[in-house]
């Protein structure tokens, strides 16, 4: 079976939804605070969510998507003289 992860930055925290390749939800939506941690509690709970939501047990090909936005303020930077 394949699933697609889509993860998301908002707000200082990394958010994942899994579907199924077929674009079926699995249930499963963890946040965490490093996109890395975030990645182990998915492996964890992707395995219990596909059994229990589909009766699913075996090999799992898992693909995370990832997006990060971040928005930027422009301000005016002018270099102070050295006297």
């Amino acid at each position: 079976m394949k699933c697609v992860v889509n993860v998301k930055w908002d707000d200082g925290l990394w958010i994942s939804e899994a579907k199924t390749e077929q674009g079926e939800p699995i249930g499963l939506t963890l946040e965490s605070g490093s996109f890395d941690a975030l990645v182990e509690r998915v492996k964890i709970a992707m395995l219990e969510m596909l059994e229990l939501n589909f009766g699913y047990v075996g090999n799992v090909e898992v693909s995370f998507q990832t997006e990060r936005t971040e928005n930027l303020r422009a301000i005016s930077w002018k270099p102070r003289e050295i006297s």
